[in-house]
């Protein structure tokens, strides 16, 4: 059974509240029945990165750029298969 399942911005309040000291992690978790590990992935992939004065980002988009990257980078090399066979032709 996979635990409960919560939506993004539900878990980026929970770590805004974090970072601006509102709520400690005991706090978080009593209130929110939240285990610490969860809290300490949730702040891994939502604390803001600064990249450079006017950009800020985060693990989680990263992540997903990474993916996007990565299947983009496929998609082409099956574009490049399908052009030399038909290039054969």
């Amino acid at each position: 059974m996979k635990g409960n399942r919560y939506d993004e911005e539900f878990k980026k309040m929970i770590i805004e509240l974090l970072n601006s000291k509102q709520k400690t992690i005991s706090e978080l978790t009593r209130e929110y029945g939240l285990s610490k590990a969860t809290i300490y992935n949730w702040k891994k992939l939502y604390s803001e990165i600064t990249i450079d004065e006017n950009t800020t980002t985060n693990n989680k988009e990263i992540f997903e750029m990474k993916k996007e990257i990565n299947r983009l980078k496929e998609e082409n090399e099956i574009l490049k298969k399908a052009m030399a066979i038909f290039a054969k032709k």
